[in-house]
């Protein structure tokens, strides 16, 4: 059953009219969702082990078992994994494995798979890979342990070790910086904080080149979260912190081709198998071996995927940004964000098979990271609320990417709405 015509909610923009929504999730048996986690079904918060999820939204997923997928540049494994934040709220990691309650998807950019049953996998990462990104977290500790000797003043003695562990992420495929709690102390001190990003941003080169010396030159590259955008060599640009905008926070050293956009194709080659028995792009397609402009990755598809198993696709995001800046004398739009490509992708995808893909976008900025622009809402004649402005720069009106659902709320209102449409969906 496909959605009914009129909804036509790839058309509209900041849409809050969630019954409709719901009414394409409940109808649509051809239907693939693929989800953000930090700030869509979990809040942003300072410290990554303070992270919580709801066992309800998790129970939920598996209603749409099959036509849900995670895609995070976060993991499911480690200390700082999902997949522990999930053991830690049933208390049994044994029954966590047993109920299959795992969120089944791509984590690490789109390098790290899992099932239900909490069986991951790196296809396409190598040993030499894993041993150089084991050794990162060490690396960023002395680094910050090195800035906090040269500036005793800026973080209590007793409190450096702390904020050092909530700061370094020791993830498998994607060790990562974290300057949340950093900034926490020193947001009235923005030079100093400056000079930690600078610091952190070095230190992601200096590892690159470390990397090239060991006969992995094309292995890594940093994803800056949030960013603005990429440069015309491909390099992701960082976005430096301003008065009450804490800019990049988060410094990731990935896997090369561990990008959200690649990992669409890697969940839709997975999708057409479930359907059809077959990989269009082969069994072990992997993002790694994925085309990494959007043109090229659309191209993909249309060569290679049947339009009359194309899905309807639902990208859930809250990393979009844009900033306008005036350029010799011509205003300049930097569009960023880590869910950006991705959602573009599947919007593209939507528009290339005309399958109405929707595009939904999660207001993350009322959690404990302070580097999202709220969504700014009105009323109209009726007095029904309504989105007047979005997450970007209002003067950024050429925005290719058009997010059509939204929702204000944040995290706790999309995760009781996605489970009021799972349980009706079982119902149906």
């Amino acid at each position: 059953m496909t959605a009914s015509p009129e909804i036509r909610l790839h058309e509209q923009r900041l849409s809050l009219d969630h019954d409709a929504f719901a009414r394409v999730l409940i109808e649509t048996e051809n239907v693939l969702i693929v989800q953000d986690l930090d700030g869509v079904c979990m809040g942003l918060v300072k410290d990554p082990l303070q992270r919580i999820i709801s066992l309800d939204y998790v129970h939920a997923s598996r209603h749409f078992d099959g036509h849900f997928y995670v895609l995070t540049n976060g993991e499911h494994i480690g200390t700082r994994g999902v997949n522990g934040i999930i053991e830690r709220a049933i208390g049994d990691r044994d029954l966590a494995r047993k109920r299959e309650m795992y969120l089944p998807g791509l984590a690490g950019g789109g390098v790290q798979w899992q099932d239900r049953n909490g069986e991951v996998s790196h296809p396409g990462v190598s040993d030499a890979e894993l041993d150089f990104l084991a050794a990162v977290p060490h690396r960023i500790r002395d680094r910050l342990q090195q800035f906090c000797d040269r500036h005793p003043a800026l973080v209590p003695p007793d409190e450096v070790a702390t904020c050092i562990d909530a700061s370094v992420l020791d993830n498998k495929v994607s060790p990562t910086a974290n300057l949340n709690s950093f900034y926490d102390r020193l947001h009235d001190q923005p030079e100093r904080y400056a000079q930690l990003q600078e610091e952190m941003h070095g230190l992601m080169e200096e590892l690159l080149e470390m990397a090239k010396t060991e006969g992995l030159d094309d292995s890594f590259f940093v994803h800056y979260a949030p960013n603005l955008g990429r440069d015309e060599r491909g390099f992701e640009i960082l976005r430096r912190a301003k008065a009450g905008d804490s800019g990049t926070t988060d410094f990731q050293f990935m896997v090369r081709g561990a990008i959200k956009e690649a990992g669409v194709l890697v969940l839709l080659n997975r999708y057409y198998f479930q359907r059809t028995g077959t990989y269009p792009l082969g069994e072990d397609f992997n993002a790694r071996e994925a085309p990494r402009t959007i043109d090229e990755l659309l191209a993909l598809v249309k060569a290679n995927f049947d339009p009359e198993q194309m899905p309807l696709m639902v990208g859930v995001g809250d990393t979009v940004n844009s900033q306008v800046e005036e350029v010799e004398g011509k205003l300049e739009a930097w569009r960023g964000g880590s869910d950006r490509n991705f959602l573009l992708l599947i919007q593209s995808i939507g528009r290339a098979f005309d399958t109405g893909n929707i595009i939904v976008y999660v207001d993350s900025s009322r959690g404990e990271v302070k580097n999202r622009k709220s969504l700014k809402l009105d009323a109209d004649e009726q007095g029904n609320a309504r989105v007047v402005e979005g997450p970007g720069d209002p003067r950024d009106t050429d925005d290719p990417l058009m997010l059509n659902v939204a929702f204000p709320g944040g995290h706790l209102q999309y995760a009781e709405f996605f489970q009021t449409a799972a349980a009706a969906r079982d119902r149906g």
